[in-house]
């Protein structure tokens, strides 16, 4: 098995679960192309056997989620699992929906962003929930950050909560996005729930729900490296360029620099990169 498969993430699970799961049915070596946090659900691609030479391809990939916001409550984590650390009632004048989506929209664009204290970002060689942990404080720069699209779907003057669609870079905190649109709005909240729908190329619909993952699923649902390639131009070499090719020398090709899809015979043989007029291997399946 060689390829990418997309798994439909369910609350509970980490994302080092499904991996080590999805390895031990597909007997091939597995990685991911970002975590998801146990809380969390929706959209975690999965790359398997040589799928995971891909992996530098993918990292970089902008975001979709789909995020219920809870005002009036503030917690330790910014998230359901920590602790509440402080409560205010919830004015009506807040939740009325040009209000909500004014406070949205003014999040367009790119910013800067204070991550949460509970997340696994190193500053000065330890992750920032240790110092959290402790109760060490500890100076969080901003780092910066995209948002592409956001848009209410929902308001619920009840439960004072507020469910919206955002799509944004890679290395955006949502937790932090909660409680600075709670902010904007004038109250306080925290991120309730969130489904991630979509990473680059790979949406839910494409999904495999976990509770039926088997061998015979993950094979049906694979997406291929050239298939996930398949917009690139591809090189045809003959049988004895793929030789050369095969044993690491550069051949001379008058072309872009780029990545391109290899061929021989009409059979895929991987990826290759061409720079200053060279091509040179890089993922090879024969």
């Amino acid at each position: 098995m060689n390829g990418i498969v997309i798994i439909n993430k369910s609350k509970g699970y980490t994302s080092h679960d499904i991996v080590a799961k999805v390895k031990k049915i597909a007997g091939e070596k597995v990685g991911h192309t970002g975590t998801l946090d146990p809380l969390a659900t929706g959209v975690l691609p999965l790359l398997i056997g040589k799928g995971t030479l891909c992996s530098k391809y993918l990292m970089n990939h902008d975001k979709t989620y789909t995020v219920l916001l809870k005002l009036g409550i503030q917690k330790s984590t910014g998230d359901e699992e920590g602790e509440i650390i402080q409560e205010e009632a919830v004015e009506e004048e807040i939740l009325k929906e040009k209000k909500v989506k004014t406070a949205l929209e003014s999040f367009l664009g790119e910013q800067q962003q204070i991550p949460p204290i509970y997340s696994a970002i190193k500053v000065k060689g330890k992750k920032l929930y240790e110092y959290a942990r402790k109760g060490q404080e500890i100076e969080i720069k901003p780092r910066n950050i995209m948002i592409y699209d956001i848009h209410l779907l929902k308001i619920n003057k009840e439960e004072k909560e507020i469910l919206f669609e955002v799509s944004c870079s890679k290395g955006t905190y949502i937790r932090s996005l909660c409680e600075d649109i709670a902010k904007k709005m004038g109250t306080i909240g925290y991120m309730k729930e969130l489904q991630r729908t979509k990473v680059g190329i790979f949406t839910i619909e494409q999904s495999i729900s976990v509770e039926i993952l088997d061998e015979k699923t993950i094979a049906e649902k694979m997406i291929s490296i050239e298939e996930l390639f398949k917009n690139l131009k591809s090189i045809q070499l003959s049988e004895k360029k793929l030789q050369l090719f095969l044993n690491g020398v550069k051949l001379s090709f008058n072309l872009e620099d780029g990545i391109y899809k290899i061929y021989s015979d009409k059979l895929f043989i991987g990826i290759g990169i061409v720079k200053d007029k060279l091509l040179k291997r890089d993922i090879v399946l024969v």
